[in-house]
């Protein structure tokens, strides 16, 4: 059985944003055509980010999956450490602010950037 990874990026216990990564199986179908379960979705958003964009520290309002169409993007973390998704890569967003808590950008959330020469455009799904 072939698995699928999912980079998931989420609140840690101490408020911070954090990488983790877990392993789905593709449990269904045929050999040929291998299957995932099927999960609920919302809806979906398209994003333009021109050459050049870079955000403050935010949260994930509502999780989601965010795909890379073109260009590239970089997510940074409060400890100083980032990774770079690319077209074809993916990750889940799911660093919310912590029930209770008033965003501090010192402390919660992410930054994102373009990366290189071509402008970013991601696939945003609403889960």
């Amino acid at each position: 059985m072939t698995n699928f990874t999912k980079v998931i990026l989420f609140t840690d216990t101490d408020g911070k944003a954090r990488f983790k990564e877990e392993t789905l199986a593709f449990s269904q179908g045929t050999p040929q055509s291998q299957l995932s379960d099927i999960f609920p979705a919302e809806g979906y958003q398209l994003r333009f980010s021109p050459v050049g964009f870079r955000s403050q520290f935010h949260v994930t309002v509502k999780p989601q999956w965010v795909f890379i169409l073109s260009g590239q993007m970089e997510i940074g973390l409060q400890d100083g450490t980032s990774r770079i998704f690319s077209a074809g890569d993916h990750f889940y967003a799911a660093d919310t602010l912590p029930e209770g808590a008033t965003f501090d950008p010192a402390v919660h959330g992410h930054w994102s950037r373009q990366v290189g020469e071509d402008p970013l455009r991601t696939l945003f799904l609403k889960d």
